[in-house]
């Protein structure tokens, strides 16, 4: 697919207007002005790239496109110029940026010269993003060197083409040098998504409304849930109690938690979301981690949250997932949205690999990055609560829970294992130590229960969408006080977490 073919499936009919001049002098090699003469005959573009402004949906946005027509859409010093000249009019015209990369890096033939132009791109897009602005880029087959290691993979969301040969070093160069194949599915898209190095692969024909969804959630404004009089009405109805008259037995908490029906993260988003992007995570749909970008009674958040269970097997959280909860907390850092993260798992990986994988570092690393995060960072203990890979995704200003979610430093079995060599007192352990969520917000670990009916896996659609008000109510909360207050405000809580305990 062409640059101008890709771009009339994306754009609204008739908007896109380009902004390419010509940028440069002709080389003095007649060999290279040979083949770019042929290049530009062949393709009916100028350069490799195309860049200018249209509407997704209505939403004005700047595009810059390869054309791997072009001497396989390589960068020399003029397409770099060209492209650092649409970035930079992107952000003076407060435009979000969609990249469409497709190349094989760098062009050979202006060497050193058009290999350091990366940095102009690059310097570009980082100013780009500091003035807000969403960046989106969509990895194209194939997306490789400089422009796969600079600005093809800077994008807040990057997305990939099924199928893409994306990656630092083409296959022919590596065996070259190596004097060994490289593996094909070491550098296809699929690959990289599955590791969380790509936030999701996207048919070509799918990406319009992809787009137009993502892009309605990063130009958002932040702002309340729902104003009219019923609809606050019901918010007030279903509002969450700290207290109730009957507390949950908390064993029995803990087996409803592990409910197979019980929704779970990705059916709290589809049923609560008024608009939801899903992005990959490491391990895919059978990985432990939900990935998305959604609007949630009004407020534009990023979610990272926690898929405990698949039908046949407990999902373990990985040192992988980890590093991407550290990655979508720096991304809703850079976009400016308040961070909502989702607790449901049985704990994290317990294995060799696990220790070799550094997993207990990455909690660390989790910790220490979500309690210096500057956007508002909304906890949801969704179900089951166990160790560190719960408390990994706990730091937050507000900790909002389900009526039979439990939070515990290990699973009740694993707890009667410690004190009473067997698994035989679970129940008696649970009980004892307070794990329930009732028994959370009794001594302020927790801000807010919401009700269960009996059971969310029960009233599945009712439950979630009681939940998502509630997460609305806090939003709105916590995206009206200025950022030194709340992170004071978030220093405090942390310093006197579990003081109760101790009176």
């Amino acid at each position: 697919m062409t640059a101008r073919q890709l771009i009339g499936l994306l754009v609204d009919p008739g908007s896109f207007q380009g902004w390419d001049a010509p940028t440069g002098a002709a080389p003095v090699d007649e060999g290279y002005r040979a083949a770019l003469a042929r290049a530009r005959e062949r393709t009916g573009v100028d350069e490799a790239v195309v860049t200018g402004a249209a509407l997704i949906g209505g939403r004005a946005v700047a595009l810059v496109a390869s054309e791997f027509g072009f001497l396989g859409g390589s960068i020399g010093v003029a397409t770099a110029e060209r492209i650092t000249r649409a970035v930079e009019r992107a952000t003076a015209e407060r435009l979000p940026l969609v990249a469409l990369p497709v190349s094989g890096g760098t062009r050979m033939q202006e060497g050193s010269a058009a290999f350091l132009c990366m940095l102009r791109i690059t310097s570009a897009v980082q100013a780009h993003r500091a003035a807000g602005l969403p960046y989106l880029t969509y990895l194209r087959n194939p997306t490789m060197g400089g422009v796969f290691a600079s600005w093809g993979t800077l994008g807040q969301l990057v997305f990939a083409e099924p199928g893409a040969r994306l990656g630092f070093l083409g296959p022919r160069v590596y065996e070259e040098l190596r004097g060994v194949e490289l593996p094909a599915d070491v550098q296809r898209a699929e690959t990289l998504a599955g590791r969380g190095l790509v936030d999701a692969v996207v048919a070509p024909e799918e990406l319009r409304e992809v787009l137009r969804r993502s892009l309605s959630v990063l130009t958002r404004g932040p702002g309340p849930g729902p104003t009219r009089t019923e609809e606050r009405e019901k918010e007030r109805e279903g509002a969450p109690r700290a207290v109730r008259p009957t507390v949950p037995d908390s064993w029995d908490s803990v087996q409803r938690t592990r409910r197979p029906d019980r929704p779970g993260t990705r059916e709290l988003l589809r049923r609560a979301a008024e608009e939801l992007v899903l992005l990959d995570a490491p391990g895919g749909r059978d990985g432990a981690l939900v990935r998305a970008l959604a609007v949630l009674h009004g407020h534009p958040v990023l979610v990272v949250g926690q898929e405990r269970a698949a039908a046949d097997r407990e999902r373990p959280f990985t040192a992988a997932d980890l590093r991407a909860v550290r990655r979508t907390a720096r991304l809703a850092e850079q976009l400016g949205l308040p961070l909502v993260t989702v607790v449901d798992t049985a704990g994290a990986e317990l294995s060799a690999q696990a220790e070799l994988d550094g997993v207990a570092i990455e909690i660390a690393h989790c910790l220490t990055t979500l309690l210096a995060q500057r956007t508002p960072v909304l906890a949801v203990l969704l179900g089951q609560g166990s160790g560190g890979g719960a408390l990994a995704l706990l730091p937050a200003d507000r900790v909002l829970a389900a009526e039979h979610a439990w939070l515990a430093p290990l699973p009740p079995e694993g707890a009667s294992a410690i004190v009473h060599r067997d698994g035989a007192h679970a129940a008696e352990l649970a009980r004892a130590q307070g794990i329930g969520a009732l028994d959370l917000a009794e001594v302020g670990l927790v801000d807010a229960v919401v009700p269960e009916r009996p059971d969310a896996a029960e009233e599945p659609a009712a439950f979630c969408e009681r939940l998502g008000r509630a997460v609305g109510a806090a939003l709105d909360g916590l995206t009206g006080v200025p950022e030194a207050d709340r992170l004071a405000a978030r220093a405090l809580r942390h310093r006197r977490l579990g003081d109760v305990l101790t009176r």
